[in-house]
């Protein structure tokens, strides 16, 4: 599509557009100015040269009408008469030429064509017989090497010497010398236009410039603050606009910097109180777990109150003791201690063994689960423990917010990666909040008044955990129609992510289903039957 280049390169430069806005502009302007000026001064060359050919043309024919008078046809004849009138006149080829129109002959002045008189003039003198008539003729040359040239035309009527018989007779003006200078003056004012062009072409390259040079110098220091550079500032220089543009950056810089110094201290705060209250309560919890577990033994021998009360000391400590040790693995993450033991794992089979562990969960929860694997291995260097611990969280995420609908796990693979997609069926999320979904105890409840839910920390592991694999977690949720999760792991740690197995939206999902045996990613699929 070569016709979008030119608008792509429109909008992607503004010195671009500021000069070649400012070139359309003058040529604009140019030529309207041009256009004005040559009109104006034609209008006034040719109304100049009108009237200067009527006054000499009407003195000449003043002087020709007094010795006319006088003429003595019997012994002269009168076409003879006329040639002699023109040589005492003065009439000259440069200035103009006579034709005089007799009853038997006409007089035409050597080097002229009759034809240089317009028929239309000829009629109006046929009946006018008094006056000055004026009009535009091309003037035509006997010699054939002679182009014809623009003129003009003065017509009116001679009397004869008995002042009854009328001679037409016609000036015939060339304008070949206002012509040449029309020509003359058209080039100039090409010429001038054209050094304007460039001059006004240099000057909106400078002014560009100056304009763009901060925006850029701006655009330049904002990618330096956003790649964590804080103590890049702008070079403020006057006093305009574009200084007070520097002074706000810096101003932004600055307090963008103590806005980030002051949270990065706080997040270390925070992380170390983390880390340090997860470590120092788990002597107390080990202690309290012992006394816990003696009391809970003897339950049966307990009153029924003291049961059960017993019974929820047992669970709450499991869940305080599960959210301690999400505690302090997110504390090794955040203190950058988390290390992998990597080993050649095949995917399906761990993903198979989670499932199977989540069976009476999900049958619990009132869902059934569905998996579909290749037929092949997909085997890739990884964590077992961590991608279990990932796998754990993702399917029983899908159970608890299921909603009792089919719970479907899918695996994948390529040359470069293995995938896995955890898809449910029911509460879902806004798509705004499919980066929220891993951050820290967030929850798609916000009245946390939900029968069933972990830490909420269990996501945000097992994006650290994906993260320390050089792989991608990522999701996908509409409210009302589900979610789904995807993991996508290299099968080398040295090989770098491009694009992932499976799709993330379920649309393309199911499409990508479509023609199942010629997909070289996924093969034949094993559909487990699952609880029905």
């Amino acid at each position: 599509m070569p016709h979008r280049k030119p608008a792509a390169f429109w909008w992607s430069s503004l010195p671009a557009r500021i000069v070649g806005s400012t070139m359309m502009g003058s040529i604009l302007v140019l030529l309207l100015a041009g256009s004005f000026l040559m009109q104006q001064v034609t209008r006034g060359v040719e109304s100049g040269k009108r009237e200067s050919a009527v006054a000499e043309a009407t003195l000449a024919m003043e002087r020709m009408q007094a010795q006319l008078r006088g003429t003595d046809l019997r012994t002269a004849s009168l076409y003879e008469r006329f040639g002699q009138l023109a040589d005492e006149i003065g009439s000259q080829p440069h200035q103009y030429f006579l034709v005089i129109q007799g009853p038997v002959s006409s007089f035409v002045a050597p080097g002229i064509q009759a034809q240089s008189v317009p028929g239309s003039l000829v009629q109006t003198l046929e009946k006018e017989r008094s006056g000055m008539f004026v009009t535009p003729t091309e003037v035509q040359y006997t010699d054939p090497g002679r182009e014809s040239v623009p003129g003009l035309v003065v017509g009116g009527v001679l009397e004869g010497p008995d002042s009854t018989d009328v001679y037409p007779i016609y000036f015939v003006f060339p304008m070949d010398r206002e012509q040449a200078t029309l020509e003359f003056l058209q080039r100039a004012v090409l010429t001038t236009g054209a050094l304007l062009l460039a001059l006004l072409g240099g000057i909106s390259v400078f002014v560009s410039r100056q304009v763009v040079r901060p925006i850029r110098q701006a655009s330049r220091t904002a990618g330096r603050l956003a790649e964590g550079h804080l103590d890049e500032r702008m070079e403020v220089r006057g006093r305009d606009d574009l200084a007070s543009l520097a002074r706000s950056m810096n101003h932004m810089a600055s307090e963008l910097q103590a806005q980030i110094v002051q949270l990065e201290d706080l997040s270390t705060v925070q992380q170390q109180f983390v880390s340090d209250v997860s470590h120092e309560l788990r002597t107390p919890l080990t202690t309290v777990r012992m006394a816990s577990e003696l009391i809970y033994e003897a339950r049966d021998e307990l009153p029924t109150s003291m049961s059960r009360s017993a019974e929820l000391l047992h669970n709450e400590l499991d869940r305080f003791e599960d959210l301690l040790g999400d505690l302090l693995e997110i504390s090794r993450f955040d203190a950058g201690a988390a290390v992998l033991t990597l080993e050649e794992t095949d995917l399906v089979a761990l993903v198979q063994d989670e499932v199977d562990a989540q069976r009476v969960f999900a049958a619990s929860m009132g869902s059934r689960l569905v998996v579909r694997a290749p037929a092949s291995p997909a085997t890739a260097e990884m964590d077992s423990r961590r991608i279990r611990r990932v796998m754990r969280n993702l399917i029983t995420n899908a159970i608890e917010h299921g909603e009792g609908k089919p719970i479907e796990i899918t695996v994948g693979l390529d040359d470069r990666a293995v995938a896995v997609t955890v898809r449910d069926h029911g509460v879902g999320f806004l798509a705004s909040q499919s980066a929220a979904v891993f951050h820290r105890f967030w929850r798609a409840d916000p009245s946390r008044a939900r029968r069933v839910g972990g830490t909420g920390l269990g996501l945000a592991i097992s994006l650290e955990d994906a993260h320390l694999h050089r792989g991608w977690l990522s999701a996908w949720g509409r409210p009302g129609r589900g979610a789904q999760f995807r993991l996508t792991l290299p099968r080398r740690a040295s090989i770098d992510l491009i694009t992932s197995p499976l799709p993330l939206t379920p649309h393309a999902f199911k499409d990508s289903l479509r023609g199942v045996p010629q997909h070289p990613s996924l093969g034949r699929f094993d559909i487990e039957k699952g609880d029905r």
